[in-house]
């Protein structure tokens, strides 16, 4: 097996790695403001429906395909159907958009663990009022195309050491949060649910944008890292592991910011910006917080880091399975790429401004991006996936012995196309 297929060393490997890769950005960062713009608990309710009904199967046939392909996701998607392959460049170009402004928001956690490390973290909007977006996102992308020349041991030695330290950081900061004005507020915001607003199909296709976002759906993130399994690795199992890890995170970033943003008077919808609003309040107030600011932006910066190195790792190994590249050639080439594509969401949070329909233009990709389109590529993946693939194949790529898992993965599968088109039907009925 050459360079580019080389596989995680375990089962707990992979885990580590797919965890370490959705854990960044899409938990720590998304997940509260998305509660935050969409209601508190109604919507943290739809979510979790959304992830064990239709994205956990989903995540499991993403890995369970990248496994049986054992290529880029264009080449999985290739084998799949000869239409496969539009599929599977159009998961690359959708992963090129997110991680392009992935790169510029996880520049912000750097600026700010370097803010913390100078004992002189400022509020966002002081941050953001040069040109801090666009330095950092350039130093972001250099480090990512150096790391991504390592290849694949790098990321899961990196993602060993990153899942525990960020976790327990997290829960020290939740029982920190426990002891503040606005705990119970929080609480309240987190667990007393409306459920009146189940009944709007906005709420719900949000929840399922998040949901997809949590597990990286979608985004060939699964597909590709799954490719790299050890083929006697059992997907479901090494899935809800990874599933549960990426929903406590999520729920425990929720009880870590909400009880400060309620504290201090915060507006919870105050958008993309919210932990980073919140947060640098936060170690202001705290006895030791300089030290636990420096600490907690490190592994943020960390962890969003390890959500970019997905995100290129998909995009660079489509573009040298399909190119002939070699894995350096692709990365320097994915590189420069992401420095010219990065700079509107960079610019958009600078003196420059730059928006779009009336919101920073990185906003937009993520409200665009983030959740619509990644629905859609998650619908479309699986339905082709369940449709095209015999049962026989589809249980040998989970590597499953239980009847059970193969056949809901299945019938989820098939189902979700027309799922959808049900939803759309309500949502247009409802508007």
């Amino acid at each position: 097996m050459n360079d580019e297929r080389a596989q995680w060393s375990s089962e707990p490997a992979f885990v580590f790695s797919m965890a370490a890769a959705a854990v960044g950005l899409g938990n720590l960062w998304r997940f509260p403001y998305m509660v935050g713009e969409n209601g508190g608990a109604a919507f943290i309710v739809a979510y979790l429906v959304a992830l064990i009904v239709v994205a956990l199967p989903i995540m499991m046939l993403e890995v369970g395909a990248g496994r049986l392909a054992q290529g880029s996701v264009v080449g999985t998607f290739r084998r799949v159907n000869r239409f496969g392959v539009v599929y599977g460049w159009f998961v690359v170009l959708l992963t090129v958009g997110i991680t392009s402004y992935y790169l510029v928001i996880t520049g912000w956690t750097l600026g700010y663990a370097v803010s913390a490390a100078r004992l002189a973290v400022e509020p966002f909007d002081e941050f953001t009022g040069g040109y801090n977006s666009l330095w950092y996102f350039f130093a972001v992308t250099l480090l990512a195309t150096l790391v991504l020349i390592r290849g694949v041991h790098a990321i899961e030695k990196f993602s060993k050491f990153l899942m525990p330290v960020l976790v327990l950081m997290i829960l020290g900061i939740v029982v920190y949060a426990m002891r503040m004005e606005g705990w119970a507020e929080a609480r309240s915001f987190m667990l007393d649910a409306d459920f009146r607003r189940l009944t709007s199909p906005t709420l719900w296709f949000f929840a399922f944008g998040q949901a997809f976002y949590t597990l990286a759906i979608g985004q060939g993130y699964l597909v590709t890292y799954g490719s790299y399994i050890p083929r006697r690795t059992h997907v479901p199992r090494a899935s809800l592991v990874v599933a549960g890890t990426e929903t406590s995170i999520a729920l425990l970033a929720g009880w870590m910011i909400f009880p400060f943003v309620f504290t201090y008077g915060f507006d919870p919808g105050t958008g993309s910006q919210l932990a980073f609003d919140t947060l640098p309040r936060v170690f202001e107030e705290m006895a030791q917080g300089a030290w636990l600011a420096i600490g907690f932006f490190l592994l943020f910066f960390l962890a969003a880091f390890s959500s970019c190195l997905a995100g290129l790792k998909v995009i660079i190994s489509a573009v040298a399975e399909e190119f002939r590249m070699s894995n350096v050639r692709a990365v320097v080439a994915v590189g420069v790429l992401m420095l010219c594509l990065g700079l509107p969401s960079a610019l958009s949070f600078s003196p420059v401004g730059l928006s779009i329909m009336g919101m920073p233009f990185l906003d937009f990709m993520d409200q665009f991006g983030g959740t619509n389109v990644v629905v859609t590529s998650g619908v479309i993946g699986a339905g082709l996936f369940c449709w095209c693939v015999p049962r026989p194949k589809v249980a040998y790529a989970l590597g499953a012995k239980s009847r059970w898992w193969e056949y809901r993965i299945y019938v989820v599968g098939r189902a979700l196309p027309f799922l959808a088109l049900g939803f759309v039907a309500w949502r247009v009925l409802q508007s």
